[in-house]
């Protein structure tokens, strides 16, 4: 057991609704998901309608929607409606910053516009992370990485970039740190892990069934596992001891993982930094060390 719950996790401060709403899809009824949709078409709608009114749009009943509600973790429609309306107003304005009326990516859009558009959703992904950081959770995975004799990464695709950066920075001071994208050499490592080591596995959709499978193995073997995803209650969020969540909204039109990526590592960023501070004066050296390896290169 870890000191810091499965439930103390999950009473957490949802500050984006509506990226919760699209991680809670997946698992809600076919009726919840009828009101899920209309309302991810158009979020005004909890803001602007009553409940009754809602149930009637969506051809539901009112108990369908209150339960929708709860299944979001709302004591009920009208605790819900108070959250949408906070997100609505933020989605206003970081469209105001930038002088934009919508921030998502069109074909036809100029590149000034498009600049603006990915400044918004990157500068919106790391401000609504850091504003729902459980830092309970991320002190207790600090301390555990400061003591844990080896660190293990895992992370597929665009996850995999984030996974280096963060084994890189362990590296740096001095960690047996290990990242491998190859799922069957993470998988195999994740098997020597033993108590004491940590292992945190990367996911933006917390779907990925590599990165899923790796987390089951090095937590069989013993090891502290984390997960880091977008989607609270994923298979990976399940799977893992500690979770931690970034808050990224990518935009339907993306060539890449773009908002995702930059939230997972601002978070590893403010993870990073507090396992320095645990280790305090011990990191110098190693950092000189590796400063004087690559100056000149």
């Amino acid at each position: 057991m870890t000191d810091v719950s499965r439930a103390e996790r999950e009473r957490s401060v949802d500050v984006d609704v509506i990226a919760a709403l699209r991680g809670a899809l997946p698992g809600l009824s076919a009726a919840e998901t009828k009101v899920a949709e209309r309302i991810l078409a158009d979020p005004t709608l909890v803001v602007d309608l009553a409940i009754t009114d809602l149930a009637r749009l969506c051809g539901t009943s009112l108990s369908t929607v209150a339960r929708f509600a709860q299944t979001l973790g709302f004591s009920g429609y009208r605790e819900l409606r108070v959250e949408f309306a906070r997100a609505v107003a933020v989605a206003q304005a970081e469209h105001e910053r930038f002088g934009l009326d919508d921030t998502l990516i069109d074909l036809r859009d100029d590149i000034e516009t498009v600049a603006a558009k990915i400044g918004a959703h990157e500068i919106g992904a790391i401000e609504q992370t850091v504003l729902a950081v459980d830092f309970a959770m991320v002190e207790h995975v600090a301390a555990a990485i400061a003591r844990a004799p080896r660190i293990q990464l895992f992370g597929h695709g665009a996850s995999s970039l984030t996974a280096q950066d963060m084994q890189f920075k362990l590296a740096r001071i001095g960690y047996a740190a290990t990242h491998s994208g190859d799922p069957h050499v993470a998988v195999a490592g994740a098997a020597l892990l033993v108590e004491g080591d940590v292992a945190i596995a990367i996911s933006h959709s917390g779907e990925t069934a590599e990165t899923r499978r790796s987390a089951e193995v090095a937590r069989a073997a013993g090891a502290l596992t984390v997960a880091l995803t977008n989607a609270p209650n994923s298979p990976l969020d399940r799977v893992c001891e500690v979770a931690l969540h970034t808050k990224a909204k990518e935009a339907p039109l993306r060539m890449a993982a773009m908002s995702s990526r930059i939230a997972q590592l601002a978070l590893l960023d403010v993870l990073f930094v507090r396992v320095v501070q645990h280790r305090g004066e011990s990191v110098n050296e190693p950092l000189r060390a590796t400063r004087r390896a690559v100056i000149g290169r």
